[in-house]
């Protein structure tokens, strides 16, 4: 699952050594961190993600509940913090190749 949020991008799948739990993913050194701030974030700089971090499924639930929650803007892109540029540019990347697939 591909997570975009104000804050980041993560990828989240199962952890193929033991199903119970997710492999979060990120890109950017510090993404993780800002939704799971306990997380044990570890730094493998030959993987296509070079950060990760295991969580359980009750902390990804638990996560993605208050982000929803806490959720108070109602354009995604312009909820991306000022001085966020490369990531913003990143995501509108995203939002114009998937707006051409709605055509």
């Amino acid at each position: 699952m591909w997570l975009f949020t104000s804050q980041s991008f993560l990828s989240i799948v199962v952890d193929k050594n033991n199903p119970e739990r997710r492999l979060v993913r990120a890109r950017r050194r510090g993404d993780i961190e800002k939704l799971f701030p306990n997380a044990q974030v570890f730094e493998d700089p030959s993987a296509d993600y070079r950060y990760r971090a295991f969580v359980s499924v009750e902390e990804l639930i638990e996560m993605t509940t208050d982000y929803i929650r806490g959720m108070h803007y109602a354009n995604f892109k312009n909820s991306i913090p000022a001085g966020e540029n490369d990531y913003h540019n990143a995501c509108f990347d995203v939002w114009s190749v998937m707006r051409k697939l709605q055509e």
